[in-house]
């Protein structure tokens, strides 16, 4: 019975190869043509059908250098299984193939087209290369799209498959992470953080198994300095509201951060969970991802929330036009203290020297009433901080930029006022590629005297003075500071916990950060801040690793944190010292009046539980005091 199996699998097989037969139809793809010889344009030398005629020695190559194209129209859709390729007959044949990009589409203009392979290896020249399809939706536009700068630079191309609609259930992703993949209309790429760019988006995840998100939308790029690298940043913006892989909020817009500069690709990661370990009111969501723009391979991104008001991102009263008096002008108001302020349309400075950026009411919507409003309340609070700044997430704010050691904490610092609430609120905490030791201006850091913000961090305007007035010269405040952090301490704001993550982060990107780095050929160049270029990803995270282990020891110091990572024995209620209100917390606990303990501290006789025998151990803990 089992040889009779084998034999009609074996049959099914052949008859599923003779059915996906090699698929022909109309040549399309990018018009003009290079004759190499005369370095001009072409339409009849190194042409599209070469790319189909059987022959290795010849081949299509693209006028322009990227974003450039060669394929099929099918007629009607076919679900492809196999595909088979040949790089040009020369000796960079092979490598101006590496991270090509076969589509799928069903639109003309591959709007609408997804991917179906990415080459991420070496293939010969003189022979085909294959690789079998695992995408489930038919197409009936097909294409081969050239790496960037390669001109296309094809030899061969081969479709197989058979007709067919196929369905949602299965698509392919570049690696574990998810695909976000962007095309626009006519092809155009973004080139100012302006002009939206009509586009349509579509994101890959759970292992492209059925989950696809795609909808119109745009892109445009975004940033400051960091628009300045090759490696883009992008805004991008759904048509309709969307929850993007899993995120709590619901909207348009997300960012595309590329850690260009950090060759980690993950130092914005760890700041964000640094802040959600200190309980600040809210961190954006985060998550890693492939790009691809046009069909072309852009790279491993971070793709986040845009910082905006929404009731899962920075959760206060959105103000209309007709918000100018009373209790409406109050609030809400996002801004960002920006040393790039002058640059932005709406702005302005403080009375102490401070730039700072209205971002919500935005330029086209903000009222003369709410513009001066804003303007005037920022001063009051900078008179009186203590009266009108919010030192809860001023202070967690202050541990999140000290903690990574980020050069940048103080030259761009969101924060917002909510409506019929006398307090302005510092968060949420945003830009760390400078952090944890990838910046030649403060490395090392573990070696500074004192503070990032006081040694040689950059402020924008005078915030050095406004964060040494509440730091430094405020003995409440300081004190204020020291018990956040011994807390964040004790309850698992740890070099272990965050060495883990990080290490988590490292075995998620394996695969990633090697295709980005093909990409991005970096890892050996000292690029935007870097101080060291380490010469591999793996030594990039130890320089990280090694920080992080360091850092906490210094912070302990700095805030005379005497136990480290360690509980107080018998602290339950975790003030610092251990007596009797701690015998009257614990017994209110077990007796289920009370709780919120601190487990660690009331767990004495760390047996992973608290009962009546840590009771009676912590009653004779404080009679032998």
């Amino acid at each position: 019975m089992r040889y009779l199996f084998t034999i009609l699998m074996s049959s099914l097989c052949l008859f599923g190869a003779i059915a996906d037969e090699k698929l022909s139809g109309t040549i399309i793809g990018t018009e003009l043509s290079i004759n190499y010889e005369t370095q001009s344009s072409s339409t009849d030398v190194n042409i599209k059908p070469n790319a189909f005629d059987g022959n290795p020695n010849t081949f299509f190559a693209s006028y322009e250098n990227s974003y450039t194209w060669v394929g099929l129209d099918l007629g009607e859709p076919h679900i492809i299984t196999r595909i088979g390729y040949m790089p040009r007959n020369f000796s960079y044949g092979p490598r101006r193939m590496m991270l090509g990009m076969f589509e799928g589409a069903n639109r003309e203009d591959f709007m609408d087209a997804v991917p179906l392979y990415m080459i991420t290896s070496n293939c010969p020249v003189q022979q085909m290369s294959y690789t079998d399809v695992q995408v489930s939706k038919g197409f009936r536009y097909v294409r081969y799209v050239g790496p960037n700068d390669s001109r296309c630079n094809i030899a061969e191309l081969e479709f197989y498959g058979h007709p067919g609609e196929g369905d949602d259930s299965q698509y392919y992703r570049l690696t574990n992470l998810p695909t976000v993949t962007i095309h626009t209309l006519d092809g155009v790429i973004p080139n100012d953080k302006v002009t939206p760019i009509v586009s349509q988006l579509t994101v890959l995840g759970d292992d492209g198994h059925a989950e696809i998100l795609t909808g119109p939308g745009s892109i445009r790029e975004r940033g400051n300095a960091s628009r300045l690298f090759p490696k883009r940043p992008y805004r991008i913006k759904f048509d309709s509201k969307q929850n993007v892989l899993g995120s709590p909020a619901k909207a348009k817009k997300w960012t595309l951060i590329p850690n260009y500069g950090d060759k980690t690709l993950v130092r914005n990661m760890l700041a964000f969970e640094i802040s959600r370990q200190l309980e600040m009111t809210y961190t954006p969501f985060s998550t890693l991802v492939d790009v691809m723009l046009n069909g072309e391979y852009k790279g491993c991104y971070q793709l986040t929330d845009q910082v905006e008001i929404n009731k899962n991102r920075v959760n206060i009263v959105e103000m209309s036009a007709e918000d100018n008096s009373g209790e409406a002008l109050t609030g809400g108001y996002l801004f960002e203290i920006d040393a790039y302020a002058t640059d932005e349309p709406s702005y302005f400075i403080s009375n102490y020297g401070n730039p700072v950026t209205i971002k919500s009411p935005d330029e086209e919507d903000i009222t003369t009433a709410q513009y001066n409003y804003i303007k005037n309340y920022f001063n009051l609070m900078e008179q009186n901080k203590k009266q009108y700044l919010d030192l809860n997430t001023f202070l967690r704010y202050f541990l999140v930029g000290e903690l990574s050691g980020n050069t940048d904490t103080y030259w761009s610092t969101y924060m917002y006022k909510d409506r019929s609430n006398d307090k302005i609120y510092t968060g949420p905490v945003w830009d760390f590629d400078l952090a944890f030791n990838n910046d030649r201006r403060t490395y090392p850091i573990n070696d500074l005297g004192d503070y990032i913000y006081r040694t040689n961090g950059s402020t924008a305007g005078n915030m050095r003075d406004f964060v040494d007035e509440l730091i430094v010269y405020d003995p409440e405040v300081n004190q204020q500071l020291k018990e956040i952090w011994r807390h964040a301490r004790h309850k698992g704001l740890t070099a272990g916990n965050m060495i883990a993550y990080l290490d988590s982060l490292e075995t998620l990107l394996q695969q990633a950060q090697t295709y980005n780095f093909t990409r991005w050929d970096i890892m050996n160049a000292i690029v935007h801040q870097n101080p060291v270029a380490w010469g591999s990803y793996a030594a990039e995270v130890q320089n990280v690793r090694s920080y992080i282990a360091e850092r906490f020891q210094w912070m302990d110091n700095k805030l005379g944190n005497t136990s480290g990572d360690h509980a107080l024995l018998g602290d339950v209620n975790d003030d610092g010292q251990t007596n009797i209100e701690d015998i009257t917390i614990l017994t209110d606990y077990l007796l289920g009046e009370y709780k919120d303990i601190y487990f660690d501290a009331a767990d004495m006789d760390k047996n992973g539980n608290v009962s009546i025998a840590d009771l009676t151990a912590l009653i004779d803990y404080i009679l032998l005091q």
